[in-house]
């Protein structure tokens, strides 16, 4: 079994945890996740604990429990307390404004970008950063690599749209030859 299988997921008091056959249901303040399960786990509730367990001994399966544990770990902490992911828009003359569900894109090119943002996912806009806010990290990190995507960062003046604590290669430009 994968070692981050093994580990227990701890329950926290305000979350509730419901789990019927390969379906499981978490629900806390922040909102309310489902999943299903692959059928070769098996998860089991004890004294506010879950434990992910493999129904047979096979390498693909044990591999599945640490997949599977970790899921239901951020649906666990996202229901509690959130995730959020900040991006930051470099470049001249490039902006970009929250309206409702919309992301409007000014990064360079001849019209405005509007970028729909699903359901579950809110963004706020301060000055070049944006936030962006849910409880299921997967279609956080999902949405965050779509706007990210709409102008990727350059290597020569690292204009463009790009994660918080990202590093981009700089690349020294054309030199003249004399």
């Amino acid at each position: 079994m994968s070692r981050i299988g093994k580990q227990p997921i701890d329950v926290p008091g305000q979350v509730k945890v419901d789990i019927k056959g390969s379906k499981v249901t978490v629900s806390g303040p922040k909102g309310k996740l489902d999943r299903e399960v692959r059928p070769e786990i098996a998860l089991e509730q004890k004294d506010g604990q879950i434990l992910v367990k493999a129904k047979d001994d096979s390498q693909r399966t044990r591999a599945f429990t640490g997949l599977t544990r970790t899921l239901i770990n951020n649906m666990v902490i996202g229901v509690e307390k959130g995730f959020q992911k900040k991006l930051l828009v470099e470049g001249v003359g490039y902006r970009v404004e929250a309206k409702g569900d919309t992301l409007n894109l000014s990064v360079g090119y001849s019209n405005v970008v509007a970028f729909p943002l699903p359901a579950g996912v809110s963004a706020g806009v301060e000055k070049n950063a944006v936030t962006l806010e849910s409880i299921d990290k997967e279609l956080l990190g999902q949405t965050a690599a779509m706007i990210r995507a709409v102008r990727k960062p350059e290597p020569y003046k690292g204009k463009g749209i790009r994660y918080e604590n990202e590093y981009i290669a700089r690349k020294a430009g054309k030199t003249k030859s004399k």
